[in-house]
């Protein structure tokens, strides 16, 4: 896809990917790179930044002798995805019309 996800749709994605049921890290990062082109090198940080903020909590779980850090969504993230969701279809409405070449005032 030659089209990027910036900052806050990737933040959607990711709340949204949560939203499910938690997940832990290693099977977040797949699912996100079959929806869209992203490293791990990019999720990570933006993870970090969505638990800072308190969007998301953490805990870790033991799987076969090692730790998995699995990520949840708060209440908080929960407002946020849905702010988000709202935000994108109005501004998926615009971009329909511009690649569509409908003029706003037809």
């Amino acid at each position: 896809m030659a089209l990027q996800l910036g900052g806050n749709l990737l933040e959607a994605c990711i709340l949204a990917i949560i939203e499910k049921e938690d997940v832990y890290g290693y099977r977040l990062t797949q699912e996100a790179k079959e929806l869209m082109e992203v490293s791990e090198s990019t999720l990570y940080p933006v993870l970090r930044r969505l638990q800072k903020d308190g969007l998301l909590n953490t805990y870790d779980e033991a799987f076969q002798g090692r730790n998995r850090r699995y990520y949840g969504i708060t209440e908080e993230g929960k407002e946020k995805l849905q702010t988000y969701k709202v935000e994108w279809t109005g501004f998926k409405e615009k971009i329909d019309l511009v690649l569509e070449g409908v003029s706003r005032n037809e």
